[in-house]
């Protein structure tokens, strides 16, 4: 199973983006957290620094939609250059149509769970997504421990996929303490944040994740 390790440049240097993503060469992608306050009480940044985000980093882009009305603003995402765009399943009133307007608009569609969100009603439909992400912490809260006791619905998730390309992806608490209890579930694609940038060789320490992640 592939390993896939995405930094999330809410840990980065705002002031120097372009810089940061160079630092992280062995990235399979940049995680940018889209808030709007409202989803979730903390306020990030939105469409205009995606879109620069695009035309300045290397990497691809796996944007998470903490917002509300994800069927609105997700397509725009997708448009500005975004290969992965993935919005919240307690935010979205016709998750499949988002998921699909998502595809229209050229990105692979995402679907998050909150820690206290069943799964079971989106794994009846697990077509329609690219990727799963089962949040490992409470989404705009910075500063949480790693809920071990999600492992549970990870495995759950990953049963539902199967042989199918679809991501499943994992957020929250995610470091060197905690990558491999994460991968056993059956997760394969990493959100990592002070993890990778808070240490003093970034793309060192995605390297040691990746490992931590197939041992």
């Amino acid at each position: 199973m592939a390993v896939r390790i995405e930094p999330s440049i809410l840990s980065a240097d705002f002031s120097a983006f372009a810089a940061e993503i160079a630092r992280i060469p062995s990235a399979d992608a940049v995680h940018c957290d889209v808030m709007d306050n409202h989803f979730v009480p903390n306020l990030t940044f939105g469409l205009p620094m995606v879109q620069r985000l695009a035309q300045v980093s290397a990497l691809p882009l796996d944007v998470h939609l903490m917002i509300d009305d994800p069927h609105r603003w997700a397509p725009g995402y997708a448009e500005a250059g975004a290969q992965t765009v993935t919005f919240h399943a307690e935010a979205a009133r016709e998750p499949i149509a988002t998921a699909r307007s998502i595809r229209r608009a050229g990105a692979r569609a995402g679907i998050a769970l909150k820690p206290g969100t069943d799964a079971a009603p989106y794994l009846a439909a697990i077509e329609e997504f690219d990727q799963i992400l089962v949040m490992t912490v409470e989404p705009g809260f910075g500063g949480q421990s790693f809920m071990t006791d999600l492992m549970s619905k990870v495995r759950e998730v990953r049963e539902a996929i199967g042989d199918r390309d679809v991501w499943l992806q994992v957020d929250g608490g995610i470091g060197t303490d905690t990558i491999a209890t994460a991968a056993a579930a059956g997760a394969d694609t990493f959100v990592a944040g002070s993890a990778v940038f808070g240490q003093p060789d970034p793309d060192a320490a995605i390297q040691h994740l990746r490992t931590l992640a197939t041992s």
